[in-house]
């Protein structure tokens, strides 16, 4: 079983604040300098923190700097948890003295460089009221009668930190890292030809008969290190064309989508931040729970879609 309750938040340095504010504004965030309650994209403030509409203080931190991913974040479920954790890289439990919610945190560095946050006890606000759509008529079940579609008005979308995506330069050192701390099993292994050549695969916790997601990272064997996307969970089909056509509006460079992956299931939509990173809103992704075991899968199941654009550009 895992420790670990789920992945919370990605880090980055960027070199304009102001302009990633107004990109994840447009995303649908909530968007704030730490230690302000209100963020003014006129303020000074060096530390960005974005949160969705689950109880979650952020799901998305950006210091100022040279353009770069960090690293990412898991929520331990307790401290013995987090202790035990820390104590597989001799790392110390440290307090979260920078940003909201306060709790404590051990930093470990993966094989890679990247860090790797294993976070306990912060104070979680409490989600946002977010109201539903009315019902979703059917071909043959149809609980909207008599009404109109109504679609939330609200720019704020985003749930939650559904996954992460990393470039790594050796899979298998990288898989082992990761399934000893942060407690992973695998979903789908992903091979290229021959089976024996395996690529890299999508990783889900293991939290026992509970369901989780089909993947909270995937690690991609690529020889070199490279952040490749975080996607954030939105609530259903409607309003993840709501962000798709407010961010078209706004100008923002559309990387891939919309489609339905075969891995996975989940309904797609990547964007490139102003600084080159790349963001995806998701909706209607497969869970699973121990049971569903692990399996192998070819390169082209990875690229296929049920339907939309296939293989990422």
């Amino acid at each position: 079983m895992s420790g670990i309750r789920d992945i919370l938040y990605v880090r980055f340095s960027v070199s304009d604040i102001k302009k990633q504010a107004s990109f994840l504004t447009e995303f649908g965030f909530e968007v704030r300098n730490a230690g302000r309650e209100n963020f003014d994209i006129k303020s000074k403030g060096d530390l960005l923190i974005a949160r969705g509409t689950d109880p979650r203080s952020y799901v998305y931190i950006a210091e100022k700097g040279e353009d770069a991913f960090l690293g990412l974040g898991f929520e331990a479920e307790c401290l013995e948890d987090l202790n035990r954790i820390a104590a597989i890289d001799s790392v110390p439990v440290e307090e979260i003295s920078e940003l909201p919610g306060g709790g404590l945190r051990a930093r470990l560095t993966d094989p890679d460089g990247f860090t790797v946050d294993v976070v306990f006890g912060i104070s979680h606000p409490d989600a946002f009221d977010v109201p539903e759509r009315n019902g979703v008529n059917t071909g043959e079940i149809r609980p909207r009668m008599g009404e109109r579609v109504v679609l939330p008005g609200s720019k704020q979308i985003v749930k939650r930190l559904g996954h992460c995506v990393i470039n790594v330069t050796d899979f298998r050192t990288s898989e082992a890292w990761y399934k000893e701390r942060i407690g992973f099993i695998t979903s789908d292994e992903i091979f290229i030809g021959d089976e024996s050549n395996t690529l890299g695969a999508f990783l889900r916790l293991n939290r026992g008969q509970e369901y989780v997601d089909h993947h909270t990272m995937f690690v991609v064997g690529a020889g070199q290190p490279e952040f490749n996307h975080a996607a954030f969970e939105v609530a259903d089909w409607d309003t993840l064309m709501l962000g798709h056509g407010r961010l078209t509006a706004a100008e923002y460079q559309h990387k891939w989508g919309v489609g339905k992956h075969l891995l996975g299931s989940q309904v797609f939509d990547y964007w490139k931040d102003p600084h080159g990173f790349t963001l995806e809103h998701f909706t209607d992704g497969d869970l699973f729970n121990v049971s569903f075991g692990s399996h192998r899968q070819p390169i082209e199941t990875l690229m296929g879609v049920h339907w939309g654009p296939e293989g990422m550009p």
